[in-house]
């Protein structure tokens, strides 16, 4: 299992969520969703964008090569249980807004040096 496998499924665990739910959010099959965790294969970039913004985490958080790293990234992620596949939708593509608006401001503040 590679490094993008092993971290997508210890971010689920450490958020708490169910293969089930991740999968439903991302309206894929379970089955599916399993395979990415655990075969060393090639994820789809949109679905490593939802997952990313799903998880509330930054696409390097997928490449982090130990522990560390992904703490670090888990640091603005948190768990919702109890709550809707609908609403966990809707919070993904607010994280999604959220991290956007963060990379422009650092472009910005980049392009005015």
């Amino acid at each position: 299992m590679g490094t993008i496998q092993n971290n997508i499924k210890s971010i689920r665990k450490k958020l708490g969520y169910t293969q089930e739910t991740v999968a439903d959010v991302l309206g894929i099959a379970r089955t599916t969703y399993t395979e990415y965790e655990t075969k060393d294969m090639n994820i789809p970039f949109d679905t490593l964008e939802k997952l990313s913004d799903f998880f509330g985490v930054d696409l390097a958080s997928f490449f982090a090569e130990n522990d560390e790293q992904l703490k670090d990234a888990l640091v603005c992620a948190f768990r919702t249980e109890g709550v809707s596949v609908d609403d966990l939708r809707k919070i993904a593509r607010f994280q999604s807004v959220v991290k956007n608006y963060i990379k422009m401001k650092r472009l910005e503040e980049q392009w005015r040096g």
